[in-house]
């Protein structure tokens, strides 16, 4: 079971329980000299490893370093502190440690089945230094091989703690702000839809919903320090609805748009989550959900509501209405033919079947077309 940890104040304590007196690897990324939690963390009684190699799409060979640097130097537990890539890269070393299969575990053919591993032996914190991946509280970890991307699955990695410090989200250039916010927003509502959504994930996504709503603007448009405490447990609570019910359609077709165009992540999914949307306000008939028609169209509405919207078409213009507020632009086409092509393709279909409404590749090419060219 995950602890959530609010305040940074508790780092000694957690860190003196989980590792005691023994070696820590610390992994973090290029934020993390200009934290202000990073006094706090050079205080900790216990040897720290520290590892930075990687970049912000981490791959395979990144993560390999990571795993040599823990084995070798006996780490007894593994401090994360950073975006969604850093804690990435240590569930992923975390894994690889642990498993008979050590880093094949993390690519093909392993990265596809359930390889048995015991987390209670390497201790996992989570300090994220983002509001928007929820990486800290999910059993899921990103990353690339052979330029192909890996999403690494497993109970294991899922982080010990998540210790929550919202005085890490002050240094946050105001564009990585928005990208993380709307990432969370993002999950937050594919968590709601999703056909694996359960009682639990919808609790979870109804407050992240409702809580980047209210306090966006603050956060965003002024720095506010309380809002950003909203925004950093509301990004948390979007991550454990994604943690039981995964992604759907906008995050699947988001990765390509990332590595064609070079978007962040989160303003790739925000571009393509009204487009989606909009296509499954009209093809609800079509759901596929045991549940059923009747039961999307009550999400759909429960969704809007928690924007503060009177209906799902509402809401969907509300949504695109940030995008334009936010100045998250489109990418634009050099090769239409081609790159639409590319990208219908390029969808995983595991995750298509998240969605509650079909996506077929012909579909996706109208989707990203919309996208391109809106």
């Amino acid at each position: 079971m995950q602890e959530i940890i609010h305040g940074i104040g508790h780092l000694p304590d957690v860190m003196g329980a989980r590792a005691g007196k023994g070696k820590v690897l610390l992994v973090t990324d290029a934020s993390y000299p200009f934290l202000s939690i990073k006094s706090d963390v050079e205080a900790l009684p216990m040897a720290a490893v520290p590892f930075s190699g990687f970049t912000s799409n981490p791959v395979f060979e990144d993560v390999c370093q990571g795993v040599r640097l823990c084995l070798d130097e006996g780490c007894d537990a593994i401090l994360a502190i950073g975006g969604g890539s850093a804690i990435d890269v240590a569930k992923c070393i975390k894994l690889a440690v642990l498993t008979e299969a050590g880093t094949r575990s993390l690519i093909p053919p392993l990265v596809s089945s359930p390889v048995p591993a015991d987390g209670s032996r390497l201790p996992l914190i989570a300090v994220p230094t983002t509001a928007g991946t929820g990486s800290e509280s999910t059993h899921n970890a990103v990353m690339y091989y052979e330029g192909a991307k890996q999403t690494v699955t497993n109970d294991a990695i899922l982080p010990d703690v998540a210790l929550l410090e919202p005085a890490v989200l002050r240094t946050l250039p105001l564009y990585q702000k928005k990208c993380t916010l709307l990432d969370a927003l993002c999950q937050g509502i594919e968590s709601w839809w999703s056909v694996h959504s359960t009682d639990e994930s919808k609790a979870y996504a109804r407050t992240a919903v409702e809580t980047i709503t209210r306090y966006a603007g603050d956060y965003l448009a002024r720095g506010d320090d309380e809002a950003a405490a909203h925004i950093m447990l509301a990004a948390n609570y979007a991550g454990r609805a994604i943690n039981i019910s995964a992604t759907t359609a906008p995050h699947a077709m988001s990765y390509k748009l990332t590595s064609l165009y070079h978007l962040p992540h989160g303003h790739a999914v925000a571009l393509c989550l009204p487009e989606v949307w909009d296509y499954m306000l009209a093809n609800a008939d079509a759901c596929t959900d045991p549940r059923g028609a009747d039961y999307l169209r009550s999400i759909f509405a429960d969704i809007a509501g928690a924007m503060r919207c009177s209906n799902p078409a509402e809401a969907v213009a509300r949504f695109r209405a940030l995008l334009e507020k936010l100045e998250m632009g489109h990418p634009h086409s050099t090769c239409p033919d081609e790159e639409l092509t590319l990208l219908s393709r390029s969808v995983n279909p595991v995750r298509l079947k998240n969605n509650p409404v079909p996506i077929d590749e012909s579909r996706a090419r109208t989707l990203y077309a919309a996208i391109l060219f809106s």
